[in-house]
């Protein structure tokens, strides 16, 4: 045997020699799913893994912050399921997590009447019945297919509070989806997600989401910055200025603030958001059509929170959770003063191991909006939407919080849903998973993200599955060349 023959020259030769101990890996975001890439990636042997983090945190869209009796989650609260729910499946020993519960709704009109409790019973059921939709034959948007259905099911009820019921019910939807209207929302977007049975709000016993990203990283110190396997893997303040994969060598990645590396695999996990804005001078040269198609298609959506700390709970005993119903001549009227956002408004619940916090939610082109008012702004709009629809007082709270995930640049958005604009584009989640690779099936420039997940888009759980996919795709390469 001739020691000194070349490899085939098929493979690059930047990758000649290269095994799991020399591999050059660099993944851009210590999100969920950076985090689940690299951890999963030091597991089976690679060496010499590195996280660009824009942040000077890490967690992503996980941001668990003190706040009053213990901590909040300005972004992910709960974990989704309990079958085929990857979160769960890792901490379910561990007694981090409490169920929530599912409340009562109650629906306050905005000249303060309240919808009876047998009528918000059956439009809750209805609600839990008819917020996924089923038919894959059915043509056209959820928005028409809820629609439709909703007459069907109460043709008898008062046509004026059917129809504020209505909105209300859209605007809750449209809060677990992402979108900014349901007109907009693919069924494909239901159809593909895969459900994970269970308790589909389960909390951190009021530590925070952060506890599931210390058991990824297997933290074993109290101190709360501690990155456990991670340690000296990941670097803060690294925004990226640009990924150049050109050709079938190394990659190099120059960051804003001068720094370059190289690499020889870039897994990408930065949010839809930021691909949407940023990939024609991010990626040099440009991606493919199949992927930018993808990035055109899906989109990021804005759902962002309130959060309003207490000397104690202004809400009743028996209250739970409240949503808002407005009559026609009080929204319009609304819609022509400084307050317009509010109709955004979802509604707002008592927060688990939290006694005197009250949460709110707000979505589409209102949050995007409120996110452009001072923080003084919003909390005043806020105590007039209660003085108007509430019978209790809401007193002025201790604290306030507001959530601004469409206006930050290491975002965009909160997150992702598929738009009927993907269907007609006829692209999807895959050509956004797909990776990018050389001749010889290197993958070279990988991306993931819950926007890449086919089943469990938009939650912390399909998150952490790309990661691990991302992870496993190299592991594969490798194992094959060993």
């Amino acid at each position: 045997m001739n020691l000194c023959t070349a490899p085939p020259a098929i493979v690059p030769r930047s990758m000649w020699g290269k095994n799991k101990e020399t591999a050059r890996i660099v993944i851009i975001g210590a999100g969920a799913s950076g985090i689940a890439a690299a951890t999963r990636l030091l597991e089976q042997g690679f060496r010499n893994v590195r996280i660009l983090e824009a942040e000077d945190r890490i967690g992503g869209r996980i941001h668990t912050i003190p706040f009053a009796d213990n901590a909040i989650d300005l972004g992910a609260q709960w974990c989704h399921g309990e079958q085929g729910n990857v979160v769960y499946e890792r901490v379910k020993e561990l007694d981090l997590l409490d169920r929530t519960g599912n409340p009562t709704m109650h629906f306050f009109r905005s000249n303060k009447e309240t919808l009876g409790e047998d009528q918000a019973k059956a439009l809750k059921n209805f609600m839990d019945a008819s917020s996924t939709l089923t038919d894959a034959d059915y043509e056209g948007s959820v928005g028409d297919y809820l629609t439709q259905k909703y007459w069907k099911e109460f043709p008898t009820m008062d046509r004026v509070v059917a129809k504020e019921i209505l909105d209300c019910i859209k605007k809750m939807i449209c809060s677990s989806d992402a979108c900014d209207h349901l007109f907009e929302l693919s069924p494909q977007n239901h159809l593909t997600f895969a459900e994970s049975e269970g308790d589909p709000n389960l909390n951190w016993r009021g530590k925070g989401y952060k506890q599931f990203l210390r058991v990824l990283m297997n933290v074993q110190d109290d101190d709360p910055e501690d990155l456990g396997v991670l340690k000296g893997h990941v670097l803060f303040n690294k925004r990226i200025a640009e990924i150049n994969w050109e050709g079938a060598d190394e990659l190099m990645i120059r960051c804003w603030n001068g720094d370059i590396l190289t690499a020889d695999h870039v897994i990408c996990t930065v949010s839809l958001g930021v691909l949407k804005e940023q990939h024609k001078h991010l990626f040099v040269p440009n991606l493919p059509a199949a992927k930018v198609r993808a990035i055109d298609g899906l989109k990021l959506g804005t759902v962002d929170k309130f959060l309003m700390e207490f000397t104690e709970q202004p809400m009743p005993e028996s209250l739970l959770s409240f949503n808002f119903l407005w009559l026609e001549a009080d929204l319009l009227e609304l819609r022509g003063t400084e307050n317009f956002w509010l109709e955004g408004i979802c509604g707002f619940h008592r927060v688990g191991h939290q006694p005197r916090l009250i949460e709110g939610w707000i979505i589409g082109a209102h949050a995007r909006h409120m996110e452009t008012l001072t923080e003084e702004k919003v909390l005043l709009g806020l105590l007039w939407l209660f003085r108007k629809f509430l019978s209790f007082d809401v007193p002025h709270p201790k604290r306030f919080l507001r959530t601004q995930w469409h206006s930050h640049p290491n975002f965009r958005g909160s997150y992702s849903f598929q738009p009927t604009y993907a269907d007609e584009l006829r692209t999807g989640r895959w050509d956004l998973e797909s990776p990018l690779a050389d001749v010889s099936g290197r993958p070279r420039l990988q991306f993931a993200g819950e926007a890449s997940s086919r089943t469990h888009f938009s939650t912390v759980h399909g998150a952490v599955e790309t990661g691990w996919r991302e992870a496993d795709r190299l592991n594969e390469f490798y194992k094959v060349r060993a």
